[in-house]
């Protein structure tokens, strides 16, 4: 879990990236770091329980609902509930698990890894770009 490695690959290699907790909130993390990843190529899927339409992109109320295969499942939620998340993701055949900043669940991390998914764990994907261009 959170592999330097992975994280390089992820970022680089990655397109479709399905959000969990995305809504049209401008004040929320997911609102902006949504936006983060459209400026770097990636398409973005909402999935909230209102399935708000937010950077142009359609929103849908769960994984199940949405359309494609995501790259990443990148999950906004309290740790309490990112477990779910984790094996709708494993259920929709995933390639990675995001779960941001202060989302931590080890047993959900483990069923992900389990699964020959990328597992990475309390963690942003626009800071990680952040350091990375600050490191070249």
């Amino acid at each position: 879990m959170n592999d330097p490695e992975d994280i390089d690959r992820v970022l680089r290699d990655s397109n479709l990236w399905f959000i969990v907790g995305l809504g049209d909130n401008p004040d929320r993390a997911a609102f902006s770091v949504a936006q983060v990843l459209q400026q770097r190529g990636k398409t973005i899927v909402p999935i909230h329980p209102r399935a708000d339409t937010v950077h142009g992109a359609q929103g849908y109320s769960s994984i199940e609902e949405a359309v494609g295969v995501p790259d990443v499942v990148d999950v906004f939620v309290r740790s309490d509930r990112a477990g779910e998340f984790a094996d709708q993701a494993i259920a929709a055949g995933a390639a990675a698990v995001w779960f941001q900043l202060d989302v931590i669940d080890d047993l959900a991390a483990a069923r992900v890894e389990n699964a020959g998914m990328v597992m990475i764990q309390d963690r942003c994907p626009a800071i990680e770009w952040a350091q990375r261009s600050r490191a070249r």
